[in-house]
């Protein structure tokens, strides 16, 4: 039996539904703004009924993060899943290369920056988003290290890797900010102090 069985015709029909509302909340918001769009707009848009629309976002906050699940589900795997003998950190690395790289080639990357940043709601969804995110990936990697699962390590470690993306997306060359993160995690940060640190303090 295959790994990944082929997707069905109605799960692909609820994708394909699922993908068309979310492109048309996004255009009509990048479009007119978070505020003066109506759910109804969004619905009108995609050729649905909003009874559709809340089937697949269960707020008007999620039709922006509409990858929010997803997300999540490839962050804790790539840390459980990972090849054998691969460190949790290289792990990491290998996946913020493959996936969050591409972030920096999306044209609509400004717009819908400046989008969720001028708007309140958007804000806030994101910070809780973000937290969740963190939570889930300390508890995928305290499980796999065998740590108990709010230990502060695997926790600190999440939240400095999910930075990451805001780190490298606005840099000139998004994939070597991604290693320079990385190569600070595995091996920390020089060990050398200025002359003044080190020479010039009072005992």
């Amino acid at each position: 039996m295959p790994d990944n069985p082929p997707v069905g015709r109605r799960e692909r029909k609820k994708a394909a539904t699922r993908q068309a509302i979310a492109d048309a909340a996004l255009e009509l918001f990048l479009e007119h703004g978070f505020e003066r769009v109506s759910v109804r707009d969004v619905a009108e848009r995609a050729d649905v009924s909003t009874t559709t629309l809340f089937a697949h976002f269960p707020s008007k906050e999620a039709l922006v993060f509409d990858r929010e699940a997803e997300v999540e589900a490839e962050l804790t795997a790539a840390v459980r899943e990972r090849p054998a003998g691969q460190d949790v950190v290289e792990a990491l690395r290998a996946h913020a290369l493959r996936s969050w790289g591409r972030l920096a080639a999306d044209p609509r990357r400004d717009p819908f920056t400046a989008l969720v940043n001028g708007t309140p709601a958007l804000r806030e969804y994101a910070e809780r988003m973000w937290m969740r995110h963190a939570g889930a990936l300390g508890a995928a990697i305290a499980e796999e290290l065998g740590r108990d699962a709010d230990d502060v390590a695997c926790a600190a470690l999440a939240r400095f890797v999910l930075e990451v993306p805001a780190l490298a997306t606005a840099r000139p060359d998004p994939r070597a900010a991604v290693e320079t993160v990385f190569d600070l995690l595995i091996h920390g940060w020089p060990s050398s102090r200025p002359v003044r640190e080190a020479h010039g303090r009072r005992s």
